[in-house]
């Protein structure tokens, strides 16, 4: 029988993103969770028109958008986290990289350590961004990077991969100082300061918009409609068929592209011998689980798909920074349950403090993109939407 663990410091926050993401009325709840839902849907409220205000400065040109004569190419979401944009910027960065481009990773390293608040206040503006990896080194790890940003530098040798929250002077940075001409803005459809070449926006097929409220009481950054500014669109997480949600995307943005494509396993990798297991492997096989991720369910419900049995799931609020003490738990339990192995996800792995030996494998599960439809191959849909090229599709078409 599944079990779910999760800390008792976090579930109050986990029971609050619970209610918080529910759809429809908010009746039915306890009078003080109905007070705090119209509280936060009061703050929502406020938070739409300083969006909504932001972007119309922006537009009339009193806010600067700043060009950096090279090609900006933004990958974001409407909404906050889980739609998996890390593994698109990925192969999106690794495309261009074998079409002949300098590319580095411009993040804003959500969650890395910060310095204390007094030296950030002086040293911000002068300070060069952080290097995760200069294209051929790491130079950083996941505490002092960022999670995505060091997984990203990680699996792309070549790829320059800077964090700051200033990005238009980590772009700078990495034309002047790597000579990059093409910059892949991690997450920034929000981030208008840097004029964008191309704006890829990132829908998830199974939880699209939320409850259709703005933060905090949903999970949408702005509103809805603004996904018209998008210029190629990707359904994650889609099973083939998202047909209704194609109509009322295409409702918003009559000219975007639409691309299909799903989360697809590849692998198993021992997270501390770098070993490499088939997925085959799992057939059959007793596991437990570890995640710190915005959807857990997800992921342990993708290990059963596979054909493991999952006896017990532990799971930390997303980005939760790992102690040795916990993962020595965590392996304590798996070992106490006599599993075979201990399994958790690659965002996860990069956070996980290093260890000797372990009574049980621990594996996570390596995860790619594959396109369903749009594009017959990524590196069509890359040459496609970075260089204008037509895709074979197109080509027969006009035929």
């Amino acid at each position: 029988m599944r079990k779910a663990k999760i800390k008792r410091s976090e579930r109050i926050e986990h029971y609050l993103v619970r209610i918080i993401q529910q759809p429809g009325a908010d009746q039915g709840h306890p009078w003080p969770i109905r007070l705090l839902l119209a509280v936060l849907k009061g703050i929502s409220l406020v938070f739409r028109n300083v969006v909504l205000a932001r972007l119309f400065l922006y537009e009339v040109g009193i806010f600067r958008r700043y060009p950096l004569g090279c090609q900006v190419i933004s990958v974001g979401n409407i909404t906050a986290g889980g739609t998996g944009k890390t593994p698109v910027v990925e192969i999106f960065a690794r495309e261009l990289q074998k079409s002949g481009r300098k590319v580095a990773i411009l993040s804003r390293g959500y969650r890395k350590r910060e310095l204390p608040w007094y030296q950030r206040l002086f040293r911000e503006k002068i300070e060069p961004p952080r290097v995760v990896s200069d294209g051929k080194h790491l130079l950083l790890d996941s505490e002092m990077g960022g999670d995505e940003p060091y997984m990203l530098a990680s699996n792309l040798p070549g790829v320059v991969v800077l964090v700051d929250k200033n990005r238009v002077k980590s772009g700078r940075y990495a034309v002047k100082r790597f000579g990059c001409d093409t910059l892949i803005l991690d997450d920034g459809f929000q981030y208008l300061k840097l004029r964008h070449r191309l704006e890829i926006v990132l829908v998830d097929k199974t939880n699209p918009f939320g409850n259709a409220h703005m933060l905090p009481r949903g999970v949408l950054r702005e509103p809805i409609r603004n996904l018209k500014r998008a210029d190629f669109i990707f359904l994650t997480k889609s099973d083939g068929h998202a047909g209704e949600l194609r109509a009322r995307i295409r409702e918003l943005n009559a000219t975007a592209e639409i691309i299909e494509c799903n989360h697809k396993p590849r692998f198993l990798q021992n997270v501390y011998t770098g070993e490499h297991v088939p997925l085959a492997w799992l057939q059959g096989r007793t596991v437990t689980s570890l995640s710190g991720i915005a959807v857990p369910q997800s992921f342990e419900n993708s290990l059963r798909v596979m054909g493991a049995k999952v006896i017990y799931c532990e799971r930390y609020a997303d980005h939760h920074r790992y102690s040795a003490t916990e993962i020595l738990d965590a392996v304590n339990k798996a070992s106490d349950l006599h599993v075979d192995a201990l399994l958790t996800t690659e965002k996860d792995a990069v956070r996980f403090p290093r260890l000797e030996s372990t009574p049980v494998p621990v594996f996570y599960l390596r995860v790619d993109i594959e396109l369903m439809s749009g594009a017959e191959t990524f590196h069509e849909a890359v040459e496609h939407i970075c260089f204008r090229k037509p895709s074979k599709k197109g080509a027969r078409a006009n035929e």
